[in-house]
């Protein structure tokens, strides 16, 4: 297993892709509402640049610090040297090309959303002249779907490297990630436990010789000692 896999945040925001299905239907419900008012390739646009725009912008300039779950952030001076490395990845032009292209392919499912929405009518969440509203809720799916995509994709890029690659990268300094990510929530010491625990310098490690049992310690002594090859019987002699 490769060092860096051992870091929980990783892990966790790449399970994010699990809610992408749930935005998709929002998306779809949205668009169940009502008929059509305007041509559909300026709603699917409208749509579509609501929820692209401002997370394109975030991760291309000022990417997603994971380092976060919901509504807490792990405080930035108090990362480790390898979760510096992991910002120093994002920023990297490699995370900036697949932040682009993730979003076109979002688009083409957008569209076959769009196709087949009528289908949904029947469980439209607001009346038909409320189009506009399914719009918006169209958008705010969307906006959903594409954090819920880019962010595990950028992970999913950092989980392949190598260690080799890994350790290769330069930690990103400590005093410039508030200026350079995007931090959400309260900043704290802990959020989520580490995966491994940290093994503490003054603990005495257990050895073979420390974890013997006392039986085997007794029959050490008894190997050691010196036995005597006198007969007893001898000086008795008559």
């Amino acid at each position: 297993m490769r060092s860096f896999w051992s870091e929980p945040y990783l892990w966790v925001h790449a399970a994010g892709v699990a809610v992408l299905p749930i935005f998709l239907e929002l998306c779809l419900l949205g668009f169940a509402v009502g008929e059509p008012i305007l041509p559909a390739g300026i709603e699917v646009g409208l749509v579509a640049a609501i929820g692209i725009a401002p997370i394109l912008w975030m991760q291309l300039f000022r990417p997603f610090y994971i380092f976060s779950l919901v509504a807490f952030a792990l405080k930035p001076e108090g990362l480790t040297v390898d979760q510096r490395r992991i910002l120093s990845l994002f920023k990297m032009q490699e995370s900036r090309v697949l932040a682009a292209i993730t979003p076109v392919f979002l688009v083409g499912v957008l569209w076959q959303i769009y196709r087949v929405a009528p289908v949904a009518a029947s469980v439209a969440p607001f009346p038909d002249t409320w189009r506009v509203a399914g719009l918006f809720l169209a958008a705010i799916a969307f906006l959903g779907c594409n954090l819920f995509l880019q962010v595990p994709v950028s992970v999913a890029r950092i989980l392949l490297l190598s260690d080799t690659e890994f350790s290769a990268t330069e930690p990103f300094p400590a005093d410039k990630i508030s200026q350079n990510f995007t931090i959400l929530g309260i900043k704290l010491n802990q959020v989520l436990p580490p995966m491994q625990p940290a093994i503490s310098p003054d603990r005495p490690v257990a050895t073979a010789a420390t974890t013997a049992t006392p039986l085997a310690n007794d029959a050490s002594s008894l190997s050691t000692s010196p036995i005597s090859s006198s007969n007893p019987l001898e000086g008795n002699e008559p």
